[in-house]
């Protein structure tokens, strides 16, 4: 009886053990067949995967192409470009620029711009049109002028695609008008395509809401909360002005210099800038021969580029939040040598840097200041209608020309600190360095202070020269800039000055394929007279 006791508990387990044994084959069992299962059904996917072609949506008819651009906005709203980059080679196959208007039509319908058979027609016009350019992208098309013009933007950069320095040229934009025929069978041709930036239509256009631009027809909901809020977070925002100062009136060049590093010391801060938009013209810029006070900031540079890039604001919309807000704080600084590294912890509403007459603001950014505060130049731009008068400048001379700076006046008068400078940039002398540089025939642009432009004519017998003041048409009183600038001025006819035309100048100079300068590669001379050069010539 003890050895049937005794053996009664190992047989017990003894059976215990082959059950749990026998379920953990059948466990694995099972992941094996899954596993197996997994793999045969992605083999199964690859294959189907490798032999299934589905249909390029590219080789379907423009009717569904469009598909994957329209969208249900409005194309009254201006030029919206889609997400469509286009090379020029693009262009090389569609060498009949025609398209058929689909179901029944009349010669003299309307034409339907925002249809994208309209839009195919005219983007392969424009390729085919001007091929010295690489498109980028195309906007939407809109109506023009009457039922058979069309307009439409784009994106482009001339072929040339780095300029003198080797950088990239950047885009620019282009909208023109197309005059869209139809013929008795319904397919629709372009006849013409308007002169650089004719078709106003495609250009993007922004209404303003007080004292900031919404780029919308009309004003929303939306832009009206965010008016709202953007009045609420004023009380939590810092704030940085300067006041007073030895700058105004002077030349621009020092104005400059004073405001970029008014600016870095914002940015440095991490507080908002509030900017005085009234401009003092030195006398070296006014066609008075006066300074002239008064001008606006925005002639000359582009404020909104400026607010997208900075936290800036204007002063008189400052002022009117301030006192809508009481109880805020104010720090004063009446001496320029605080370095900004001292006003870094300042906890106050708004820091107002008081200067006296012969301080400048400048000198903020010297000594201790110059160690921190960075002047960030590439947050200023000229404004866009200067740099609209530029690009004309330059589309029609087809970006295709070479820039020349051509320095005179009182320095080639100068024999003691610039012995050379006359005569190396005399007529003879420039036609010498220019022939194995520059082909016979090709567009020269010359920006010089040489007063009397016929002092260049020998140049006219090898080059076609050309000079800023042959296209005062682009500011005279019927053109657009002039009709801009009004508006901008509150009705006010603004006079094109001297600073305006030396920044299109020297816009159109840099935008060159090719640009020569007076010193170094016209001359030996220092640019700041006899041993000033910092490097060798």
């Amino acid at each position: 009886m003890l050895n049937c006791r005794q053996s009664f508990p190992i047989s017990r387990n003894g059976g215990s053990f082959a059950a749990e044994t026998t379920g953990r084959s059948a466990a694995a069992l099972i992941r094996n067949l899954c596993l197996a299962s997994f793999v045969v059904a992605i083999l199964i996917c690859t294959l189907i995967g490798a032999k299934y072609q589905p249909e390029d949506p590219w080789f379907q008819p423009p009717t569904v192409i469009g598909k994957l651009f329209r969208s249900n906005s409005s194309a009254g709203g201006g030029a919206t470009f889609a997400a469509l980059a286009v090379n020029i080679s693009d262009s090389e196959s569609d060498s009949d620029p025609t398209a058929a208007d689909s179901g029944n039509c009349k010669t003299d319908d309307p034409i339907a711009c925002d249809n994208f058979d309209v839009f195919l027609l005219l983007m392969r016009s424009a390729m085919a049109a001007f091929t010295d350019i690489h498109f980028h992208r195309f906007g939407k098309p809109v109506q023009g002028e009457n039922p058979s013009s069309c307009h439409m933007a784009w994106q482009f950069r001339p072929k040339a695609e780095q300029n003198a320095n080797g950088n990239a040229t950047a885009l620019d934009k282009d909208y023109r008008a197309f005059t869209v025929l139809r013929s008795e069978n319904c397919s629709i041709t372009v006849a013409a395509i308007g002169d650089y930036r004719s078709g106003g239509n495609a250009r993007s256009r922004k209404k303003a809401v007080g004292d900031r631009h919404i780029e919308n027809s009309m004003i929303t909901s939306e832009a009206l909360i965010s008016e709202v809020e953007s009045e609420e977070s004023f009380s939590r925002g810092k704030y940085l002005i300067y006041s007073g100062g030895g700058d105004r009136c002077k030349d621009m060049s020092q104005y400059l210099w004073s405001f970029m590093c008014m600016l870095g010391e914002a940015l440095y801060l991490n507080r908002t800038l509030v900017m005085d938009l009234r401009v003092c013209l030195s006398k070296a810029h006014s066609p008075s021969g006066e300074d002239e006070d008064g001008k606006d900031w925005r002639f000359y540079f582009d404020f909104e580029r400026l607010m997208d890039s900075a936290q800036v604001m204007e002063e008189s919309q400052f002022w009117r939040e301030w006192r809508r807000n009481d109880g805020l704080s104010l720090r004063f600084v009446e001496d320029f040598a605080v370095a900004p590294s001292k006003l870094a912890e300042v906890e106050d509403a708004l820091i107002m840097r008081k200067f006296g007459s012969d301080n400048y603001w400048y000198q903020v950014c010297e000594g201790d200041g110059g160690s921190v505060v960075a002047r960030p130049w590439r947050k200023l731009w000229k404004s866009r209608q200067l740099l609209d008068i530029s690009y004309a400048i330059i589309a029609r001379m087809k970006w295709d020309y070479v820039s020349v700076n051509v320095e005179r006046g009182m320095k080639a008068r100068n024999k003691e600190l610039w012995p050379n400078l006359d005569r190396d940039t005399s007529p003879d002398s420039l036609l010498s360095k220019l022939k194995d540089r520059v082909g016979e025939g090709a567009n020269v642009y010359i920006t010089t202070n040489e007063p009397n432009v016929s002092f260049f004519d020998p140049l006219k017998e090898k080059y076609s020269v050309h000079f800023v003041d042959e296209y005062n048409d682009l500011w005279n009183a019927e053109s657009d800039w002039f009709d801009e600038m009004r508006k901008l001025n509150q009705g006010d006819a603004v006079e094109f000055d001297s600073y305006m035309k030396a920044s299109v100048d020297m816009e159109v100079f840099l935008r060159s394929k090719m640009s020569i300068q007076t010193f170094n590669d016209l001359t030996g001379d220092c640019k700041d007279g006899v041993n000033t050069c910092t490097s060798p010539t």
